[in-house]
Order: C-alpha cells, then structure tokens, then sequence
C-alpha cells in the first residue's frame, strides 16, 4: 500500500479542497475532513485505475508547507 501527501485547502464558501501531491490533477472537495479523506482516497484509487501506465512519482518526501506574509 503507498502513501500519497494530500494538501487541504479551505475556500471562500468554507468547502474543503484535496490534492494529491503525487498525482497531477488528483484532487476533490467535502465540507468535513472526514468525508474529504473518504472522497481523497476514492480520487486515488479512480486515479490509478485510469493512470495504470503512468508511474505516480513518489520518489520526494513532503516536510511542510509555509505561509509567508509580506
């Protein structure tokens, strides 16, 4: 089983948004974290089955992410 890095970012309507660090362009939105990580995961698995001959690219590993105000 891999793991994949998912960003969550919250929109003006208070909606979460989920992206797949790994795999371009897999991404979903839920109003609660847990329907998101449900929704994510359904995301991966629909990505991986349309993108079998694409290899996802796992080779970095994420630390963070940062804010910066200027």
């Amino acid at each position: 089983m891999d793991k994949y890095t998912i960003i969550v970012e919250k929109d003006e309507d208070g909606m979460l948004i989920g992206t797949a660090v790994e795999l371009p362009g897999c991404h979903t939105q839920a109003k609660t974290y847990d329907e998101l990580s449900y929704r994510m995961k359904e995301a991966i698995e629909l990505y991986l089955d349309v993108e079998k001959d694409r290899v996802p690219v796992l080779h970095n590993q994420f630390v963070g992410i940062q804010q910066i105000e200027v």
